[in-house]
């Protein structure tokens, strides 16, 4: 077993002693959580697109960067801008396709 940093030790004595208290949510939370989810990972109709290289390439890094499948991260892009929450942050990286640093958009802006 891996040796325990100081600050490790620390989480488990704590443990050990009983002193953290669950934050479980409430039954109604609980039930919009799981409503939620559902929603939002029903998943019945495939499409197909075609998207330029560069393009894709950026959304696979920007994907990279943010932990997830390439797929997954144009659905949730999608999802978010069907329902007004897209809300895009400014990301370090540069986009292959204009060459330039991409601007934080909101919903409802186009690049031009």
């Amino acid at each position: 077993m891996k040796k325990l940093d100081a600050f490790e030790e620390a989480i488990l004595a704590a443990y050990e002693k009983g002193e953290f208290k669950s934050t479980s949510p409430s039954k109604a939370a609980l039930a919009k959580f799981k409503a939620a989810a559902s929603a939002t990972f029903l998943k019945e109709k495939r499409i197909n697109i075609r998207l330029s290289t560069p393009d894709l390439m950026d959304i696979q890094a920007r994907a990279l960067e943010e932990g997830m499948p390439y797929q997954t991260l144009i659905a949730s892009v999608l999802h978010k801008f069907v329902s007004g929450r897209l809300v895009e942050p400014a990301s370090g990286l540069t986009s292959r396709s204009s060459g330039t640093h991409q601007k934080p958009r909101r919903s409802g802006e186009f690049k031009r």
